[in-house]
């Protein structure tokens, strides 16, 4: 009966863990990417917001100097779609109270919810252009401060006069024309630049114009003030307010000397008051998107709902993808877990479905019940062999001892020495046995001391020397002086024993077994070579089996038991050394032993 599959905590499901590690991967990467998304479209849309406000800035300054120069708003329209279609932005124009002026939006289009700025040249303080932040006028507004043709080319003319007297005092600086058309010299040091041979005052002096529209100024101020006029400055000098006496407003900013902020007040609202009739009227600005989106990235509830929408949809594909992976990871792995569960004596194999990790494990476990198979067979096979070993002695010796004690023959010697024969076979094949075992189990002692191999194989050549001359075998011997093994004598007799006298089983008469001994670097070489029939290709891998023998119809007296080479084998690898055969059918057989050698005991260098 198969035993149940073990229930596993999900904790420790593999299933679950993959799901785990693949879900928390995909959040790392989802927030990793939003982070890093977030980081550069903050930049960006600040890097976006920067330019809009620089393109807006431009907007109102070219707005604020149309009105600046047209007493209003007639033939705006083609500088606000000019405007409009350069910065890529909506442009929208409105009056005070509210009358649309112009709009480069199509028609019915909504405006935005609040006005951008105000376009009003006399109040310009968002304007960043000199001279504007001091009183707030446009410098551009000229009003009746405006040079006729004739008036430019005079004050021109005087200018490039100055500007070469100048140069002849080693003093240097450019021709510069302000908005009213005057002409004035740009020096690095101002007027204290200026040498004093070069300031005769006729550049500074008013014009027929520039003198009405002072005595203009003059009045408004002084009907402010409402009192005896004062001195004032224009354009730094101070000059009389009177009639006929007064300096050049280069860029219409008037400044009363000596009087308090009351008296500059007078004189900033009759400067207004006189530009006004000039100039456009106060308009609001409307600036937007031209396609109507909002500019920069907006995080509105659409936009979160797409972020959280996308994020999800990456968790579920990660979880999708994963489960199907980890399902096809896990099946071949449970699949695995039932094979194993089954009963031994069934040797169930897996399906090898795949050729990655999993399938190269698949392939091992099958692997590894062919071998647990194979061994069940040997071990079984072992088991019959000893059985059929142990039982053919004893119902040798019972059948001789059953005769005896029936009387049906006499105790003689000869029955005696059978008896003991039989009784030495089996002792012979119990030691064979034992010695398998304590291999097996790990317990073989090994005393190890030196041993010369010519003597080691004197010995064993001795001890089979009869048997060899009873057969008519010749047993021959070559070995090379000075070889030495660190090795348990008892146990290399025993191996090198059982090598020849398996070859002596095997030689017919006139045959001939050699033993050789030589050093091979630092090895020394053990050979047993015969002249027998040899073995087979196809049982070669299988001579140092246990109980194997290369003709299965030989009987133990012709075949041994079928554990001599098994016992050369589990020796000679006790001794870290390596034993092979060879072998052509005809030709004999070629038993080689290579084992450590030990330098020679009697050499000078020990």
């Amino acid at each position: 009966m198969t035993p149940p599959s073990p229930v596993i905590p999900w904790r420790k499901s593999l299933l679950v863990r993959l799901l785990l590690t693949s879900v928390a991967i995909a959040v790392l990467s989802v927030g990793a990417t939003a982070w890093l998304a977030v980081q550069i479209t903050t930049r960006a849309v600040q890097e976006e917001r920067g330019q809009v406000l620089s393109d807006d800035s431009t907007i109102l300054r070219k707005l604020s100097g149309f009105a600046a120069t047209h007493a209003d708003w007639t033939g705006v329209q083609s500088t606000v779609r000019t405007l409009s279609r350069t910065m890529d932005r909506r442009i929208a124009l409105t009056s005070a109270n509210g009358r649309p002026i112009v709009d480069s939006a199509a028609p019915g289009t909504a405006l935005p919810v609040r006005a951008s700025a105000a376009v009003d040249p006399l109040s310009t303080d968002t304007y960043t252009e000199p001279g504007a932040q001091l009183v707030g006028i446009d410098p551009r507004v000229v009003g009746p401060y405006l040079l006729p043709r004739a008036e430019k080319e005079q004050v021109k003319a005087l200018a490039e006069k100055r500007l070469a007297c100048m140069r002849r005092y080693g003093s240097n600086g450019s021709i510069g024309r302000v908005p009213g058309g005057r002409t004035v010299i740009i020096t690095d040091g101002g007027e204290a630049s200026v040498p004093t041979q070069c300031a005769d005052g006729a550049l500074n002096a008013p014009t027929l114009t520039e003198k009405r529209a002072l005595f203009v100024l003059s009045a408004l101020t002084e009907a402010c003030l409402d009192r005896e006029p004062k001195h004032a400055t224009l354009k730094g000098k101070a000059v009389p307010f009177t009639p006929g006496r007064v300096s050049i407003p280069t860029h219409g900013n008037v400044r009363w000397v000596g009087g308090n902020q009351q008296t500059q007040s007078c004189v900033d609202s009759a400067t207004r008051k006189q530009l006004d009739p000039y100039v456009a009227p106060r308009a609001s600005l409307y600036l937007g998107n031209l396609r109507q989106q909002p500019a920069g990235f907006d995080l509105s509830p659409a936009n979160k709902a797409k972020i959280f929408g996308v994020t999800g949809l990456v968790l579920a594909i990660t979880v999708a993808m994963t489960t199907v992976v980890a399902i096809r990871l896990v099946r071949p792995l449970r699949a695995l877990t039932v094979a194993a569960q089954q009963p031994p004596q069934q040797h169930a194999r897996v399906a090898v479905t795949t050729k990655d990790e999993t399938g190269y494990l698949a392939a091992a476990f099958n692997d590894l019940t062919a071998r647990r198979e194979q061994m069940e067979s040997q071990r079984k096979a072992m088991v019959s062999d000893i059985a059929h070993e142990l039982r053919t002695p004893l119902t040798n010796i019972r059948g001789w001892l059953e005769v005896t004690r029936d009387g049906l023959l006499d105790p003689d010697p000869g029955l005696i020495a059978s008896l003991h024969d039989e009784a030495l076979l089996l002792q012979h094949i119990i030691d064979d046995l034992q010695d398998l075992a304590a291999v097996d189990a790990g317990t073989l002692r090994l005393h190890r001391e030196q041993v010369g191999v010519d003597e080691l194989v004197a010995q064993v050549v001795s001890a089979h020397s009869a048997r060899a001359e009873a057969s008519g075998i010749r047993l021959l011997t070559r070995t090379d002086p000075g070889l030495w093994l660190d090795a348990d004598p008892v146990r290399m007799r025993q191996a090198l024993g059982n090598l020849v006298a398996n070859a002596l089983r095997h030689t017919p008469t006139d045959g001939t077994v050699t033993v050789i001994a030589q050093p091979a670097g630092d090895l020394a070489v053990l050979t047993v070579e015969d002249t027998g029939d040899g073995i087979a290709p196809e049982d070669l891998p299988h001579v140092f089996e246990r109980f194997w023998r290369a003709e299965k119809s030989r009987s133990r007296r012709t075949g041994g038991s079928g554990l001599g080479l098994s016992i050369v084998r589990q020796f000679v690898e006790a001794h870290d050394g390596t034993v092979t055969a060879d072998s052509e059918p005809g030709n004999g057989a070629v038993f080689t032993v290579r084992l450590p050698r030990r330098p020679d005991p009697d050499s000078p260098s020990q």
